[in-house]
């Protein structure tokens, strides 16, 4: 199929199921912290409708649709800019049937859907608050990295209303936020089930998160082992091919 792309963008192979995707070499393209949390809510059940708030360019969608069997999933982006790349992406991957954008805030989605629609959500939310950091960014970049046009608090309260009881939340964030974070996830009732704390290498402080929190369920945290993305020398771990489905 032939897309037409805009100045400064590019077409990249995910190197899975031929799947590729449109980004701007100028804005804000995706990270490890999506290709991991895709592997980490990989175990969401053939069928399920899936909501992803904050899809940015469509990236997540876009992997779980080559992971797993999910039905339907719904990408939700602020950014116009960003949901026509995702919107592109979608149509070079012949996935219109499984993967929707909407451009609209997620604090209006309680708008558009009915509670607990939702059998499984996922997220990779902006990492800083709105008062930190530095912000000398583009705007595309700024609205991904900062909790300007919605805070976490945003994120977890509609992902609540929106699961079906007993569904779960699969969210990637900062070390330094999981205080605020389990705290945010039990005021509304979504238990923390299972964590995963994310190494640049061995010995080093952890980088991220992964988060899977479950609506009304019993308290019962899993902490699962480290993952570690590199050798010493900088080379891929194994972990990190296998994810990545290269050899190993």
């Amino acid at each position: 199929m032939k897309i037409n792309l805009k100045e400064d963008e590019r077409i990249d192979d995910l190197q899975l199921n031929n799947l590729k995707i449109i980004q701007n070499k100028n804005g804000f393209c995706y990270g490890i912290d999506s290709v991991l949390l895709s592997d980490f809510a990989k175990e969401i059940r053939a069928g399920s409708t899936v909501l992803d708030l904050g899809t940015g360019t469509g990236i997540l969608g876009i992997l779980l649709c080559g992971k797993t069997r999910i039905s339907k999933i719904y990408g939700v982006d602020i950014q116009k800019d960003v949901c026509d790349m995702a919107s592109r992406s979608i149509r070079l991957n012949n996935l219109e049937n499984r993967f929707q954008i909407i451009n609209k805030n997620i604090k209006e989605l309680n708008n558009i859907f009915k509670p607990n629609t939702f059998d499984a959500i996922v997220s990779n939310p902006p990492y800083k608050k709105d008062n930190s950091g530095i912000k000398n960014e583009s705007q595309t970049k700024l609205i991904s990295r900062h909790e300007i046009t919605a805070s976490l608090e945003d994120f977890i309260s509609i992902s609540a209303s929106l699961l079906k009881n007993n569904c779960s939340l699969y969210m990637v964030h900062r070390p330094e936020r999981l205080a605020d974070l389990f705290y945010i996830l039990r005021k509304y009732n979504l238990e923390p089930k299972k964590l995963r704390l994310i190494h640049s290498y061995r010995n080093s402080s952890p980088k991220l998160i992964l988060v899977k929190a479950t609506k009304n369920a019993k308290s019962f945290l899993t902490i699962e082992n480290p993952l570690i993305i590199y050798h010493k020398d900088g080379s891929y771990t194994d972990e990190i091919l296998k994810i990545y489905k290269r050899e190993v």
